[in-house]
């Protein structure tokens, strides 16, 4: 039950996120949805521990590279949201990404696989 509410609080958050930045625009309602779609299967890769959040606030492999293309379009799909919140504010999409990947490391779920700002990873 924790995992469940702790996946529904993320994805809200992720989906509140994107309706401040991105309310007016199709594109962003095509980024929400593919996003969402994506959350189970980058949930389960967490899960077996195949992936982690680093410290740029994308996904990397920690192991095998199950599921590549699924990896690969969310952290495309991020990229873009960091690139557009960064233009947003005035800052660098860098900046996005690990305040992003801090704010994961927080409120991430226990057994998940985070980078510290070191490089260093742990196992929450």
């Amino acid at each position: 039950m924790r995992k469940y509410s702790f996946y529904c609080s993320s994805l809200s958050a992720i989906l509140i996120c994107f309706f401040l930045f991105f309310a007016d625009t199709a594109f962003s309602a095509s980024i929400k949805e593919r996003m969402a779609a994506r959350q189970p299967a980058i949930t389960s890769l967490k899960d077996q521990g195949i992936i982690g959040e680093n410290n740029s606030g994308f996904l990397e492999f920690l192991g095998s590279k199950k599921d590549a293309s699924t990896v690969a379009e969310e952290n495309r799909d991020r990229g873009m949201v960091y690139d557009a919140i960064a233009k947003k504010q005035g800052v660098d999409a860098a900046l996005v990404g690990a305040r992003r990947a801090k704010m994961n490391a927080e409120r991430g779920p226990k057994g998940h696989w985070f980078e510290k700002a070191d490089g260093k990873w742990y196992k929450k």
